[in-house]
Parts: C-alpha cells; sequence; structure tokens
C-alpha cells in the first residue's frame, strides 16, 4: 500500500531525530507522532539499568503535553542505521488502549520500503483495557469531507478498526480539512459475503457489487468470509 505525504513526513522526522543522536547510549530509537491537526511530535526513548520507556511512550506523553488529541501516525527508527522498527508489545497495547485508531509504519518484511499498519492488525485479539476511554477518529478518504460535513453520508462499513457507539471525530486522509465532530449511533457486525443492498441503504443496481470491490481496496486483506462493521452516524455540530 501506498504511503500519504503525511505518513512519509512522519517516517522521515523519526529518522531524522535518531540521526542526530550520535553515539548517546542512553538514548537509541526516536520516534515521531502526528495529530489530527497535521502537528508532528518526536521523543526518544531512556534506556537505564532501572528500565525505561520507549520512544513511543515518551512520544505518545510529548504530544499529550501538548494537547494533541488523538494520534493519526506513529513512526520508530533506531540508531546505527536500523531503519524503521516496529513497536515491542508493550507499546503495541499502550498505543491500542491510548489511540486505537492509530496507524503505526513498520518495516515490510518483504521489501525495502516501509509499510503503513492499523495498530489493531499489529495485536490481534487484544486485551482492551475497559478504563482507556480514548477519544476516537472515523477515517475518511478526502473525498467524503463534503458529504460528511453537510450531514448526507451517515453510514461507513469499515474491517478489524473495533469502533463503539458514542462521539467520535472524522479525520479526512492526507488534507488539511479540520476534524469533524460525529456520533456513531450503532454499529452491526455481519459477515462481508452476507451483505445485502439493505444493509447498506443501496438502490443502485450493481452497488453492492462496486460497494464491496471499493472494499477490498481499501482493505486488500480481508478476507471473503470476513465480519465487518456497518458504522450508522451523524454530524452532531450545531453548524450543519
Amino acid at each position: 500500500m501506498d504511503l500519504f505525504d503525511s505518513e512519509l513526513r512522519v517516517i522521515a522526522a523519526a529518522e531524522e531525530l535518531v540521526h542526530g543522536l550520535g553515539s548517546d547510549e542512553n538514548h537509541t530509537v526516536a520516534a515521531a507522532a502526528m495529530d489530527t491537526t497535521g502537528r508532528i511530535h518526536t521523543g526518544v526513548n531512556v534506556c537505564h539499568f532501572t528500565g525505561g520507556p520507549c520512544a513511543e511512550l515518551v512520544v505518545i506523553g510529548v504530544a499529550a503535553a501538548a494537547h494533541a488529541g488523538p494520534l493519526v501516525t506513529i513512526a520508530a527508527a533506531g540508531d546505527q542505521d536500523r531503519g524503521l522498527l516496529a513497536p515491542c508489545g508493550r507499546c503495541r497495547q499502550v498505543i491500542l488502549d491510548l489511540h486505537p485508531d492509530a496507524l503505526v509504519a513498520v518495516p515490510d518484511v518483504t521489501t525495502s520500503e516501509p509499510s503503513i499498519a492499523p495498530i489493531s492488525s499489529l495485536l490481534p485479539q487484544a486485551y482492551r483495557h475497559p478504563d482507556s476511554a480514548p477519544e476516537r477518529l472515523l477515517r475518511f478518504h478526502a473525498r467524503y469531507f463534503d458529504t460528511v460535513r453537510n450531514g448526507s453520508k451517515t453510514l461507513t462499513v469499515r474491517w478489524s478498526e473495533g469502533h463503539r457507539t458514542g462521539p467520535a471525530l472524522a479525520y479526512f486522509e492526507n488534507t488539511e480539512h479540520g476534524t469533524l465532530p460525529v456520533e456513531v449511533a450503532s454499529v452491526t457486525v455481519k459477515r462481508l459475503d452476507a451483505l445485502r443492498p439493505e444493509d447498506l441503504d443501496l438502490t443502485r443496481p450493481g452497488g453492492l457489487e462496486q460497494y464491496i470491490g471499493n472494499l477490498r481496496d481499501h482493505y486488500p486483506a480481508m478476507p471473503a468470509d470476513a465480519n465487518v462493521e456497518i458504522l450508522r452516524f451523524r454530524r452532531t455540530a450545531a453548524d450543519i
């Protein structure tokens, strides 16, 4: 999957920071994270014989101190030209609990290019901390900004994202559009191969096949018998 320019900027920020660390044995990994406004926050790990936080945890704290809100993309890079690093198990759990809609940059095992993965896919069948109460994001392609803003788009289908009912922010990928407040009214789980046009409010002939084709383009690893989430949502701002 091709990365957005915004995601490449996050990776570049982590790599630039780690290259500037030199041979400091106490700080060997740098991380960068982007928030919904496009700001990139950075931090480094802290090595100590009593233990110390990974760079991903430090950057989460840095972003929180800057009142960043939900994080969109996270990347970490190692010193001595180790390149992009996947998060450890503890970091995966923390990111999942605090920023469950973040995408994480990871090295592709088959190519030399970076890849991007939802945090949920890096920790399947994960434990979810019941008291974390993170602010949720609903990610959309930029082409949906107008229809979400004017309230005409009220349904979306997701795979392996673990959405729940309640307030969320609609976020539009790789644009300068701001987030829009929405309320997820319902989450219905159904098998992909059992979807019917009426499940998605489709009336146009061939609409279901086209919709599923678009889903497969967006989720290339999604199996034919996947359980997908049908989300119904509404704008909650007063300026609709």
